[in-house]
């Protein structure tokens, strides 16, 4: 059966209409995306299969090109509009963020970081440099690792905020495996990068784990 066939009421555009984005699950926003699907099957069955095989949404999302490419039902075309509609919504994050009069939402800025985190098979500390009156300055990738962690070397962070002419910063690290709880190694690179900061006057406003459900912030645990 095609999706054209389906009851209005279970077509993913016809609920989207009606009920709005947020109500249909994964597999019928990427069916959308996807407009078709493989022969004998249709665009949601195609959905479903690439959420299992990719392991949920964030890994369509931020699958790898060669694997992206052998997967069945996605290609050149598919690959190329899911990475520009990936790009587009981490430039709006970014311009909701740059826009803002200093950062007053949390959750601007823990959005924003968890659409350019999450998903990496690898770990990533980032930084998010603001000025003194907390307005967003550049993001930063500083470092990569292994699925085991990320060597982080204080005097590059100092030394890029010292660029940026910060006054303030936000640091923030995935956990490919998911587990955004806070580790000893993540406590302990927080407290040496407060410390070194300090030496130059530049706050430590938070530290976000970003992993599977929503991030984990130092500064809402006290961890700071």
């Amino acid at each position: 059966m095609r999706i054209a066939e389906f009851p209005p009421e279970e077509r993913p555009r016809e609920r989207l209409l009606k009920a709005g984005p947020g109500a249909l699950a994964d597999s019928e926003l990427l069916a959308i995306f996807l407009r078709t699907g493989l022969r004998g099957g249709t665009a949601l069955d195609l959905a479903r299969s690439l959420l299992v095989r990719f392991d949920g949404l964030a890994g369509v999302m931020s699958a790898a090109q060669p694997e992206a490419l052998a997967a069945r039902g996605l290609g050149v075309s598919r690959y190329c509009t899911l990475q520009a509609a990936l790009e587009l919504a981490k430039r709006v994050l970014e311009s909701d963020l740059k826009r803002e009069a200093g950062l007053t939402e949390p959750r601007l800025a823990a959005a924003y970081l968890r659409a350019r985190l999450v998903g990496y098979p690898y770990e990533v500390f980032a930084c998010l440099f603001l000025d003194n009156r907390h307005r967003v300055i550049a993001f930063e990738e500083l470092f990569r690792g292994t699925i085991d962690g990320a060597s982080v070397y204080p005097r590059e962070v100092v030394r890029r905020a010292i660029a940026h002419n910060a006054a303030a910063l936000i640091l923030a690290h995935n956990h490919p495996s998911g587990v955004n709880e806070p580790s000893r190694a993540d406590l302990a690179i927080t407290r040496r990068l407060i410390d070194a900061l300090a030496l130059i006057d530049v706050r430590v406003l938070d530290h976000l784990i970003i992993g599977d459900g929503a991030p984990v912030s130092f500064a809402e645990r006290g961890l700071l």
